[in-house]
């Protein structure tokens, strides 16, 4: 009897260990969550990435504190992703990149401080590493691996490198993946500025991205993918297959990341769109705006069950918290997708307003809206009322809405009403909303209706949201990037690392050979002399070509710079770029055009090549080469 009560007691005090534990996701990083209350069908989140916390900037993580906390309380989301770069891993000097505990500490403490204030649950939060986060960490879970001891992914149990969660409410499911796509052996900084994903990984995300499609309740399901690095700053697989070919496949709503900062621009965002013939091999290396390749296919046969699924997503990169204060609230409305920008630069916000419906026709129109609207999938209730998400700490006394037409030349309101709220026994915020006749505002050109939202609260606080073009015939108003934002988003840089470089050496080379043979050649019918000869008898063309030549020939009997040129070219294809400590407390080793020279951890002495297309970063490095001897 005293033997079973024992077993009786041990099993007791298993149960209460198992029930005080941080809950466990499942095997395969797969969770599902429903969310009760109104407004039905609808569902919210935050995002927030690139906060850089350091010891030497005490104010990113004050200001989290002072301002997120009470932002998050607001909003009430349902998600809270945080997409990279949490520390900033980086000396006061900047020439020192590896990991630095205290940060880590900061974080952890900024977190539950954060948690604390806006009274959400832990798991709703969701942590990537972005490559700060990886800088000199020979492998996860080694030495200075701080992500895998500070981190609420690593403190709620979420193994793996992909993660998911799906968010039922209203019918619908809201499928949320998120990847980790930093390099397997932690490069320091400069070299470690792409992400890595791996076929396996590929794989991963394929699977976990699908994980409803086979399902016989055939509950519609919108997905949303997040991560650190933009698809341009993404290398190919060790086979060469890409995650864009992943996102296509899946018809994703959205890829949300961070990496790039707003110093390039505010419209780091990309649409891709699977056409029907084959993209021309430039397509492959660079898009000049970022709607290119959009076609739209509204005829009727496309109605039919029969119609192929357009292959499709937005990639939208949001702006940092290092210098930007920047946080997003994405919300999903009956499979619409939109989002708002907050800056607290200015300090804190009492009113946020995000339209959910209709959609910004320049950011978050797809070209499948068009299909939508011909064919009447989503059926015509969805297009019945103008609505919005309306966050604000004090008591709302009016919504209103007004909608401009562009056509005269100026701004002139052809609606203006007020919204109402959706009533609700349970309520997870406030949805606001006013019928409107859609058919009115039908229309060829994508920007010719503008709309914008205007709340005031009980203190007599007003907020306005931005002007936002509309079609509710699902068209899309073109954008074109700035420079420095086609610099950043619009090249794909992993793909043109290698042309780039045998571009180069060959480009060396002919300068190498064009001087001797033009030596050979030419001998003495071009010289100096011989170009002002009968001056007036020359062209322009023929001046320039002799010009080119006479200096081929001179170069080559100038055999110190014809020296110079071979030795470099055989320094840039044989000997090592430069010596350094690529990890943290590692030995010495060298970096060529193929990366940094390297044995796998835990793998014996097999080597590996790593870095690439991360040494094209190498003439920063080269000029900080303190760095990489520390």
């Amino acid at each position: 009897m005293e033997t079973r009560g024992r077993r009786l007691l041990t099993v007791l005090l298993a149960l209460v260990a198992a029930a005080a534990a941080p809950p466990a996701v499942s095997r395969d990083g797969r969770e599902v969550v429903e969310v009760s209350g109104a407004p039905d069908g609808v569902v919210w989140v935050a995002q927030l990435s690139d906060l850089h916390f350091s010891v030497h900037h005490p104010e990113r993580a004050y200001d989290f504190r002072r301002y997120v906390g009470p932002a998050l309380a607001m909003v009430n989301p349902d998600l809270v992703l945080i997409t990279g770069d949490l520390t900033d891993g980086k000396s006061k000097d900047l020439l020192t990149m590896k990991q630095n505990e205290v940060e880590w500490v900061e974080y952890e403490s900024t977190i539950d401080d954060i948690i604390r204030i806006s009274k959400l649950p832990r798991r709703i939060f969701y942590d990537l590493r972005g490559n700060h986060d990886r800088f000199g960490v020979p492998a996860s879970g080694a030495n200075y691996d701080f992500y895998q001891k500070y981190s609420i992914n690593a403190k709620l149990r979420r193994q793996g490198r992909v993660q998911s969660i799906t968010v039922e409410n209203g019918g619908r499911k809201h499928l949320f993946v998120g990847f980790d796509s930093t390099m397997e052996i932690g490069l320091r900084g400069p070299t470690n500025l792409f992400g890595h994903p791996t076929d396996k990984q590929l794989i991963e995300l394929d699977q976990a991205l699908s994980q409803w499609d086979t399902g016989f309740d055939k509950v519609p399901v919108t997905k949303i993918a997040f991560g650190h690095f933009p698809l341009s700053f993404s290398a190919l697989t060790e086979s060469g297959k890409s995650i864009k070919d992943v996102f296509l496949k899946q018809s994703l709503a959205a890829y949300l990341c961070g990496h790039l900062h707003t110093r390039f621009g505010k419209n780091l965002k990309r649409y891709y769109h699977r056409a029907v013939q084959e993209p021309s091999l430039w397509e492959h290396f660079y898009q000049f705006n970022m709607h290119q390749g959009y076609a739209i296919q509204s005829n009727k046969e496309n109605c039919s069950e029969e119609a192929v699924r357009t292959e499709e997503f937005w990639e939208w990169e949001m702006g940092d918290w290092r210098k930007s204060r920047s946080m997003r609230i994405l919300a999903i409305d009956d499979g619409y997708v939109s989002y708002t920008d907050i800056d607290f630069r200015l300090g804190s916000k009492s009113i946020i307003i995000l339209p959910t419906f209709p959609l910004d026709s320049r950011f978050m129109q797809r070209a499948s809206a068009s299909r939508d609207f011909e064919c009447h999938i989503r059926g015509p209730s969805t297009f019945d009322t103008v609505r919005a998400l309306v966050f604000s700490k004090h008591e709302i006394v009016s919504v209103s809405v007004k909608i401009y037409d562009s056509r005269p030349g100026t701004l002139e309101v052809v609606f203006d009403s007020e919204m109402k709220r959706v009533d609700s026994n349970e309520t997870r915020g406030h949805m606001y909303l006013v019928p409107w006749n859609w058919r009115a505002f039908e229309d060829p050109s994508p920007s010719r209706f503008w709309l914008q939202i205007e709340v005031m609260d009980i203190t007599g606080d007003t907020s306005i949201s931005h002007l936002r073009p509309f079609s509710v015939n699902g068209l899309t108003a073109r954008v074109n990037w700035t420079w420095k934002e086609f610099f950043v988003i619009g090249i794909q840089w992993a793909s043109i690392y290698h042309p780039a470089l045998w571009c180069a050496l060959s480009l060396i080379f002919s300068l190498l050979l064009a001087p001797q043979v033009s030596a050979v050649v030419f001998k003495d019918q071009f010289t100096y002399k011989s170009l002002y000869t009968n001056g007036s008898e020359r062209t322009l063309f023929k001046s320039l070509v002799g010009g080119f030549i006479w200096l081929f020939v001179e170069l080559a009997r100038v055999i110190p710079v014809w020296n110079l040129l071979l030795v470099y070219t055989i320094y840039l294809v044989f000997l090592p770029w430069l010596f350094g400590h690529p990890i943290t407390d590692d030995n010495l080793t060298y970096m060529t055009h193929r990366g940094w020279i390297l044995k796998r951890p835990s793998s014996g002495n097999e080597v590996v090549h790593a870095g690439i297309p991360d040494v094209m970063e190498r003439r920063k490095m080269i000029a900080t080469k303190r760095a990489g001897g520390r």
